[in-house]
């Protein structure tokens, strides 16, 4: 079969209405269009010709959109499928994402967002004619061997995380939005990454953006950018996150962190898939995947008034749970080894360390609430002070999981929005109440003013939090800091709390 000169497409649709006003805005656009009012017509015409995207009603008088999808995926097809559902119907787009649909729309179509869908996936920039050319299968090959890389860095042969491969390889091919939810340190970046990746674009940009990290009074321009002179400072024109991840996949880590306002924003560039810069008179289209990550419960959150339902809705069309190392201890080795070599490599030491069994058995005994990214420092420290080229027992209970970290993470590394309070409450080494620092007797003065001084600013955030039954909201104000300034020093100072996310 030969590739059309244009963009060719197939509309299948029962209602001759509906199918009328897709063709006309179609062939508006430039674009060759044939119509079909059944599953079966819709497979006729398959079989005559290639497409470069089908557009498919859900409900057809012969069976469902689902129907179709799974034809096309049973025969191998490369037509990329684009299908509409009634209005609310988040179980079917669901269904048609994960049977393979490229993107969905919901009825009543907005006629703008129907024609940027289109274009985004027979791969155009904006309207006009003319075709882009096919993938080579160099490239195609070049593509899969990217996806199996970045799925292979989910390291685990558990069901669990086959189960996380699976469904990354199957959201992959699709425009739908995903929720990464997990407790810290799981590694949801890791998915997010692999999803792009494993995506036809994963030649295009992946932008990361720690939501709970960028002061509130600049996250409208910080995420869709401004134009000259918008405001005082504002010299020059400047791109937002959306336009910096144009044509790749843009992932928002700690979307929960995100305040109610900046909610309403992102929910209209979602719905409107445009985003206007601060101090510009349109709207820029957009062509961006977006995955969302979360420690939270976003549910509880979306009850409690803190997130709006319609975002939720619209953010968590696919979601994939990352399970917690605990769940899944035994890739517990596989982990470690490649911890390991990748600690040696950044190192420049060679043969990588590797664990006795009674080490591993050790690690294996842990609780590990800050999940890999614990089990990675901690592994770090052995390695930096064992020197050997295997580690014991004795090595890793050199290298403390708690106390002067949070959750595993290095205070120097800590930063707001990326600490999830650990799912058993940690044991906090303070100063006893009215006593002198560590090295500082009546008369003395301290060695280490730094440490004195930390130890005297954790002491007090504990007996706040104690006082204030470990509400961290309410502790915080009594010191006169906001949750945000209270969970940065939280993290700075090794103090944590029970209860993934509890006691805001």
């Amino acid at each position: 079969m030969t590739v059309p000169p244009r963009h060719s497409l197939l509309v299948v649709d029962d209602e001759p209405d509906l199918r009328t006003l897709y063709e006309l805005t179609l062939l508006r656009e430039g674009y060759e269009v044939d119509t079909a009012e059944s599953v079966e017509d819709a497979a006729a015409q398959l079989r005559e010709r290639t497409y470069h995207a089908v557009i498919t009603d859900m409900r057809l008088p012969d069976g469902t959109g689902l129907d179709l999808l799974r034809r096309l995926e049973a025969e191998g097809r490369r037509e990329r499928a684009i299908v509409i559902t009634a209005y609310g119907s988040a179980e079917n787009a669901v269904e048609a994402l994960k049977a393979g649909a490229y993107d969905y729309l919901t009825k009543p179509v907005d006629l703008k967002v129907f024609r940027s869908v289109v274009a985004a996936a027979v791969g155009r920039s904006g309207g006009g004619s003319g075709a882009s050319a096919p993938a080579s299968p160099r490239a195609a090959v070049s593509g899969e061997a990217r996806g199996s890389a970045a799925l292979g860095r989910m390291a685990g042969r558990s069901v669990a995380m086959q189960q996380v491969r699976d469904l990354v390889q199957k959201v992959a091919r699709s425009m739908a939005p995903v929720l990464v939810s997990g407790e810290s340190g799981t590694g949801k970046e890791l998915v997010a990454r692999a999803i792009h990746e494993a995506s036809p674009r994963a030649d295009k940009p992946f932008v990361a953006v720690n939501c709970g990290a960028i002061p509130e009074h600049l996250l409208e321009s910080e995420f869709f950018g401004y134009r000259k002179g918008a405001f005082t400072g504002a010299q020059e024109d400047r791109e937002g996150f959306f336009q910096a991840a144009e044509g790749g996949t843009l992932f928002l880590d700690e979307i929960g962190e995100l305040p109610l306002p900046m909610q309403s924003k992102l929910l209209r560039v979602v719905q409107e898939r445009a985003v206007r810069p601060i101090g510009a008179v349109a709207e820029v289209p957009l062509n961006v995947r977006l995955v969302s990550a979360t420690h939270r419960d976003l549910g509880a959150a979306v009850h409690a008034g803190h997130f709006r339902q319609d975002l939720f809705y619209r953010l968590n069309v696919i979601q994939i749970r990352v399970p917690p190392l605990r769940e899944r201890l035994e890739d517990l080795g596989l982990i470690c080894e490649r911890l390991l070599q990748r600690i040696a490599h950044d190192a420049g030491v060679s043969p990588p360390p590797r664990l006795t069994e009674g080490a591993l058995a050790h690690l294996a005994s842990q609780s590990f609430p800050g999940n890999v990214r614990e089990l990675e420092n901690l592994l770090h420290r052995a390695v930096a002070l064992s020197g050997g080229d295997v580690l014991d027992r004795q090595d890793l209970e050199l290298a403390p999981t708690h106390g002067d970290s949070v959750l595993g993470v290095p205070n120097d590394l800590a930063v707001p929005g990326e600490v999830a309070a650990p799912a058993v409450p940690a044991t906090v080494t303070t100063l006893p109440r009215g006593a002198a620092a560590p090295g500082a007797g009546a008369d003395a003065l301290p060695s280490d003013l730094v440490k004195y001084l930390d130890d005297v600013e954790r002491d007090l955030l504990v007996r706040a939090l104690e006082r204030h039954r470990f509400n961290r909201t309410a502790a915080g104000a009594s010191l006169g800091l906001s949750l945000r300034q209270m969970r940065y020093r939280m993290a700075r100072l090794g103090v944590t709390v029970g209860g993934d996310g509890a006691g805001e």
